[in-house]
Order: C-alpha cells, then sequence, then structure tokens
C-alpha cells in the first residue's frame, strides 16, 4: 500500500497549491531553473518564447513557459540550505506525490534541477567572472545530517579527508559531501566551465570566514580549506545551496548541480558588486544547455 501524508506533513493550501511555494502540481515542468533572488526569476524568464504561469509567496517567486521547444520552471529558492530543504521538499511532493489521496504515485517522476548563482572565489583560477561548476559540494550546514540515507548520499572519502586536512572541529556539525549528476556536469558545464569542490556555507559572514566585528573560532580554517586537494580536485568556490541541492536530489531520485559566477575573489581580497548584467551570460548558457 502507497504511503499517506497526513494534512501536518503534506500541507496543501485551500486552492490545492503546496504550502509554500504555491504551485499546484500541473505548474511544474520536468526541467527546473533555480536561482537564489526573486528578482533573476523574471531575467531568465524574459528569455522564454511564452510565459504559461506566474505564482510569487514571499521570497519563492516562479515562472513557467517555453525555451526553444523546452518546458521549463524558474524558481527562486532565497538564500541559504534551509530553504533548498523546503523548495526540494515540495517540489518533490508536487512530482511524486497524488494531492488528491495524498499517497506517493507508483511511477517516479523525475525532475531536472540546475541551480544558477553566484559565489566567492578560492583559488587564482577562479577570477571574478568564472563559471564554476560543483562537481562535489562539502555541506558545513549540516542539513542533510537529518535525513536516512545520508552516508549513501556523501562521498565518504572525500568527507573523512576533508576533515582531517582541515582539523574540522565537529562542534560545527559534520559535514557531508554531495555529488552533482555526472551526466548534467557534462552537458550544462560544457568545456567552459571551471569544475571543482565547492564548500556551502550555512552563512555569509563567520562560515565563510568574514569577519567584522565577531572574532572567528579558526581564523585560519579558510587557508586550509583553500590548500585542500583530493586527487587533483581542488575547493574552487564558496556558496550557499550546492550541497543541500546535490544531497537531496540524489535521495529523492532527481538530477541536480550547480553552477556559479564568482563575484568574489577571497584570496586576493576582490568583491564585484555589479554583476547583474554580467550574470546573463550563464543564464543563457544554461538555458540553452538544460
Amino acid at each position: 500500500m502507497n504511503r499517506y501524508f497526513a494534512e501536518s506533513e503534506l500541507v496543501i493550501n485551500g486552492d490545492g497549491s503546496i504550502f509554500h511555494l504555491h504551485l499546484l502540481p500541473e505548474q511544474l515542468a520536468d526541467k527546473v531553473i533555480l536561482v537564489g533572488d526573486p528578482g533573476r526569476v523574471s531575467m531568465v524568464a524574459s528569455h522564454f518564447d511564452n510565459n504559461e504561469c506566474e505564482v510569487s509567496n514571499r521570497e519563492f517567486h516562479t515562472i513557467t513557459g517555453t525555451y526553444q521547444g523546452k518546458r521549463i520552471t524558474v524558481l527562486s529558492t532565497g538564500i541559504g540550505c534551509d530553504n533548498i530543504d523546503i523548495v526540494m521538499n515540495e517540489l518533490d511532493a508536487l512530482a511524486n506525490i497524488d494531492f488528491h489521496t495524498r499517497t506517493e504515485k507508483t511511477t517516479h517522476r523525475t525532475l531536472e534541477l540546475v541551480r544558477v548563482g553566484t559565489c566567492g572565489g578560492l583559488q587564482p583560477e577562479t577570477p571574478e567572472g568564472t563559471y564554476v561548476a560543483s562537481v562535489k559540494s562539502i555541506g558545513v550546514d549540516g542539513l542533510l545530517n537529518f535525513y536516512a540515507g545520508r552516508d549513501e548520499a556523501s562521498d565518504l572519502s572525500i568527507e573523512d579527508a576533508f576533515k582531517k586536512a582541515v582539523g574540522w572541529n565537529l562542534k560545527m556539525g559534520n559535514p557531508y559531501v554531495a555529488t552533482a549528476c555526472p551526466e548534467l556536469i557534462c552537458r550544462v558545464a560544457a568545456d567552459d566551465m571551471v569544475r571543482g569542490i565547492t564548500v556551502a556555507c550555512g552563512g555569509f559572514f563567520g562560515p565563510q570566514g568574514r569577519q567584522l566585528r565577531l572574532p572567528l573560532a579558526d581564523p585560519q580554517l579558510n587557508e586550509k580549506i583553500e590548500s585542500f586537494n583530493y586527487n587533483g580536485l581542488k575547493v574552487t568556490n564558496f556558496e550557499m545551496e550546492s550541497s543541500a541541492l546535490a544531497g537531496l536530489a540524489t535521495l529523492m531520485g532527481h538530477k541536480a548541480m550547480t553552477c556559479c559566477m564568482v563575484i568574489a575573489n577571497r584570496r586576493a581580497k576582490r568583491m564585484e558588486t555589479d554583476y547583474k548584467g554580467d550574470i546573463d551570460g550563464l543564464i543563457t548558457k544554461v538555458l540553452d544547455r538544460i
């Protein structure tokens, strides 16, 4: 018998839409582009040939339309892995739960998800303007640790090597290492994006080694992260969502990856704040290749 999901667990609004995203099941395309900024949704959708629907609630802004014959949903997640937890669970529910019976569908529907965002580069080869594809994402946010199958979804060899190399303090939570869909990486990153390991942080300041008035628990952590090398794969960048996206997609049976444009080079201590026009180039590449 298929599992039944109670009203307190699968929260459906009065109009039949999912609780946070306010989307109806039929409004979700198989191909999904995720962005952090609600304003970036319209930037992506400006390339669509037509728009089918537009829905907005809180930080979650969604437009579904077609681009060169492909039906695509673009959705803003807001910032952080906690928001990715909401978005991924609700998208999976829209795809794989019957809202009328509140039971799991017998046939699994696989979504293809690409997150397009910005990040901080950590290596000399990732200056501002570089496009980076996250092959592996080290999640120091702790999110995947709450789900069964966490070890199966984590690259335990990299996880152990990383903890030893940087002297990881488990008071900060146990990191996990999520893997992006190899086929998506090959198709979307192609030959014009830097591939590497991303560290997905639980905040913008202390967790990424930024210090204003509060001192850091480990002032040398960034240097140790920059030096980490696993079989030639370096930590290329910091951001705040890729680990949760790749990890949850693996557990749920979806395909996912993250690609970002570097807007800050942490080694050189430079930051580009006027980047919104430049990221359109990355958006176009993803639309063409998804």
